[in-house]
């Protein structure tokens, strides 16, 4: 697993992606070779042939992230196929762009992008079909005992099991508790009991796992720390739970996530002082200059959203910020007029009737948040942070699910970690969920995570994914 601008990259995928950059590079230099022939040395570097070449390849890896598919190997081939279609397509796109853009001097020549094209298509295909069922199952691979009977280790196991191409592979577990408690109903080679607390360093010495990751629901009586120093001074990595939980999902648990853990953790769980200043700043300038950028999109929207159902264009309405200060955020209306008039503060369902034909495209491209970029200008908000919420519904949550008022420590966001990571939610479990995430962001604060979140919101605004 690589550590990447906070984010934690399966190595696997990240060989993929490397190999991919490789290969699609290799089809149109191919291609070019086989078209200009003796011309073609010269137009690789003297006519920037490299640059143009590097310039399709990057945008045809852009759209195979697009497509989900490094978050996905299970991609079946006929519908591998048709995305390739599509992916294909970008690499003309671009050319059409750089055309229109008047930048012939980065444009491949119409046949060797033809031929570098169909070449593409063809090798990428083979290559994903060999690198899945021949490559992926060979390389090497961690396994992983799971000590203890904790819920986490249930469900990290599961995910494991689901996505391969993590690197991980779950050999059972090491618990007391019978394979039937384990986790009912669920397959067997999942819960595999290894054997007793008490077995650990034979099952060890069996399997020769390369992980232990511990999670004990009263550790004071049953932990054996003598052995687990053994097994980690012999090499084996040691780990908790709750940060193999952090690291498989991307999110911090809330389930047996304890104060004291907050409180005397030697990392920063809170937002780092100086990230959160820096943020404020680079907010402020992304705000300003995406309000000049989309002013006469929010003019056209604005004029939408009047011409086609009465009432104000705007939607004011109080969200909770920073240390829970309310503020009034701004959002072009996407519902009719008084909706709630009646049922009062509610979420918004799927398929609400309240939503506007209208509304119901603003949403679903996002743009009914662009007026969100004032409350950025005034302070209110930043770019990227926890989605706010309103006083009624952070009320009911604090009731329910601990730790809910800490999102508050930071400024709320226009997009965030928890909005790209999770659907919209309109349960208390979803809540929950999202408050995972947003945990998880508010701990690893910082540009690099930002521009990220960005880069990610823009593929859900283009591929209309997640709103409601």
């Amino acid at each position: 697993m690589l550590r990447l601008f906070r984010v934690n990259i399966p190595t696997r995928v990240a060989a993929l992606l490397v190999s991919e950059f490789i290969l699609i590079s290799l089809c149109y230099l191919a291609a070019t070779f086989a078209w200009l022939r003796a011309g073609a040395e010269v137009f690789v570097t003297d006519d920037l042939g490299w640059l143009r070449i590097l310039i399709v390849a990057l945008c045809l890896l852009l759209s195979i992230y697009f497509h989900d598919l490094y978050s996905n190997f299970g991609t079946s081939p006929k519908e591998l196929v048709l995305q390739v279609g599509v992916i294909a397509g970008t690499a003309f796109l671009t050319e059409a762009m750089l055309g229109y853009l008047k930048l012939q001097q980065l444009m491949v020549p119409l046949r060797p992008m033809i031929a570098g094209s169909a070449l593409n298509i063809v090798a990428f295909l083979g290559w994903r079909q060999f690198f899945s069922r021949v490559l992926l199952p060979k390389l090497h691979s961690e396994g992983v005992i799971f000590f203890g009977d904790s819920p986490l280790l249930h469900q990290i196991a599961r995910h494991l099991k689901a996505h391969p191409e993590k690197g991980l592979t779950p050999l059972g577990f090491v618990t007391d508790l019978n394979p039937g408690d384990l986790i009912p109903g669920s397959h067997p080679d999942l819960v595999q009991r290894l054997g007793a607390i008490s077995d650990l360093c034979q099952v060890v010495e069996r399997l020769r796992p390369q992980r232990i990751v511990v999670g004990l629901r009263e550790r004071r009586s049953q932990l054996p720390v003598s052995e687990l120093l053994e097994l980690r001074l012999s090499g084996i990595q040691i780990e908790d739970a709750l940060s193999a939980y952090e690291t498989t999902f991307g999110r911090i648990s809330t389930q047996e996530l304890r104060p004291s853990q907050f409180i005397f953790s030697a990392s920063e769980l809170g937002p780092n002082r100086a990230s959160a200043r820096v943020q404020t700043a680079y907010s402020m300038v992304i705000a300003a200059l995406a309000v000049l950028l989309f002013a006469p999109v929010m003019l056209v929207v604005a004029l939408l959203v009047k011409l086609t159902s009465p009432g104000p264009v705007l939607l004011r309405q109080q969200r909770v910020g920073k240390n829970k200060r309310t503020f009034t955020l701004y959002k072009f209306r996407s519902m009719v007029r008084d909706a709630e008039a009646q049922c009062g503060p509610v979420w918004a369902a799927r398929n609400d009737s309240r939503i506007t034909p209208a509304g119901r495209w603003l949403r679903k491209l996002r743009l009914d948040e662009l007026p969100q970029l004032f409350n950025v200008l005034k302070g209110e908000m930043s770019i990227v942070g926890p989605r706010p919420e309103r006083p009624e519904f952070v009320a009911d949550h604090e009731k329910k699910i601990p730790y809910y008022r800490q999102r508050h420590c930071i400024k709320p966001g226009i997009t965030g970690w928890a909005q790209i990571k999770h659907k919209y939610g309109d349960t208390h479990e979803d809540a929950r969920m999202k408050l995972e995430y947003d945990l998880y962001y508010i701990k690893n604060l910082s540009p690099a995570l930002d521009a990220i979140i960005i880069f990610h919101t823009a593929k859900v605004m283009l591929l209309s994914r997640g709103a409601q």
